[in-house]
């Protein structure tokens, strides 16, 4: 005899199921996150948060992008926003200041890229990477990068060990620093290239591969790296292809006056408190997801290529000043960053639409590593930030 089916509907979304020998106390889960019992109709449970202002309405829980749909996707958006300022907030109980920083690293790790630090040391550059990891609830890892390390010390290597019970011998992989969520690597141009390199597939690629074999690593992956723009004795400066991987470089300065103050303060007493973990890998997964999601017009699209095209001293559309100061431009990999860190910058701030001031927000952390200027420029005393702000107040949204 075939099952005696019947049509029920979620009493939160109205959506209708056709379920077989419906019985008292038999439950279902809708998609949309609400657990119900399919007799009487009554919700058991919801995977969602009713919030004050919204009349009722079940609103994504913090982390939770897999179920909703376009009438929840602001909430999501509005959720996300508030795990930043909170994260920005247990950061800020050990890190004083550099509230900008910390905005365009957060900005670049959900938009899935790659971020390098420059700044000179005691910035506290480490412990804020550090303390982003923990607040994320994500593995940390670090490496020192020295003239003498190896690429395996990095990715990891075959190790021949003995079956204790067999006798027989076998290669075992044995996974290096890079299997983690958050890698920092420390002064990055302090190691060979062939060392640096050992980053790019992982970078790229979020795998690495030894001896034939593909190994997938964990997700979320970023790399944050740092270098010391002072002290070039016994450095090897990135080369462009590793350079184009990081979305963004960003500047690390020194802390204003009242900053510093609270540092010494705060740094020569007793410990700070622990951080309280915000986010988990699952929910920043959702939230990357989410940052892709987010539209864009083709006015937005058009203006960041041609942004990035005027950065070209050989374009049609470069500027006079462009082909006198610019050797090599940025390339495509430029425009796909500006977008993706305009999407990140709206959805962090609660907003759902990126216009042209979004991609100009971060040109500069974005172009500035991407350009390489000419001995014009040196000897002028220009550097590619000055470039790019000239190049702002040039290229306008309108043509």
């Amino acid at each position: 005899m075939p099952d005696k089916m019947s049509t029920v509907s979620c009493p939160e979304c109205g959506k209708k199921y056709d379920v077989s020998n419906v019985s008292a106390g038999t439950k279902a889960r809708c998609k949309c996150g609400c657990k119900f019992d399919v007799s009487s109709g009554q919700i058991v449970e919801q995977d969602m948060q009713t919030p004050a202002a919204s009349g009722g309405r079940p609103r994504p829980r913090l982390g939770d992008t897999t179920n909703f749909g376009p009438r929840d996707a602001l909430a999501v958006v509005e959720s996300l926003a508030q795990a930043k300022d909170t994260i920005l907030d247990e950061v800020g109980k050990i890190i004083v200041g550099q509230k900008d920083v910390l905005n365009q690293i957060l900005t670049a790790f959900f938009a899935r890229g790659h971020c390098l630090l420059m700044g000179v040391p005691g910035l506290a550059k480490t412990m804020m990477v550090h303390s982003l990891a923990q607040t994320m609830l994500l593995k940390f890892n670090r490496i020192q990068f020295t003239p003498d390390l190896m690429p395996t010390d990095i990715t990891g290597t075959n190790i021949l060990q003995s079956d204790p019970k067999t006798r027989q011998r076998k290669f075992v992989f044995q996974k290096g620093p890079v299997f983690t969520n958050v890698l920092l690597a420390d002064e990055i141009n302090r190691t060979p290239p062939k060392t640096q390199a050992a980053l790019l597939e992982a970078m790229q690629e979020h795998n690495i591969t030894i001896s034939g074999h593909t190994h997938a690593l964990p997700e979320p992956f970023l790399v944050l790296a740092t270098q010391n723009p002072i002290e070039l004795e016994g450095t090897y400066p990135l080369p462009e292809a590793q350079l184009d991987r990081f979305i963004l470089l960003v500047k690390v300065d020194y802390p204003n006056l009242e900053e510093e103050q609270q540092i010494l303060l705060t740094t020569t007493g007793r410990d700070g408190d622990a951080l309280d973990s915000i986010l988990d890998a699952k929910s920043v997964l959702r939230y990357q997801d989410l940052v892709r999601q987010v539209p864009i017009s083709e006015h937005v699209a058009k203006y960041a290529a041609r942004l990035c095209r005027a950065t070209r001293p050989q374009s049609d559309e470069a500027p006079e000043f462009i082909s006198e100061f610019v050797r090599y431009g940025c390339g495509p990999r430029a425009g796909q960053s500006l977008i993706l860190t305009a999407k990140a910058h709206v959805v962090l701030n609660g907003r759902f639409n990126v216009s042209c001031d979004d991609i100009r927000k971060h040109a500069l952390p974005v172009l500035r590593h991407r350009m390489i200027l000419n001995f014009a420029a040196a000897s002028e005393g220009l550097d590619t930030d000055a470039v790019i702000k000239r190049l702002l107040d040039t290229i306008g949204e309108a043509e």
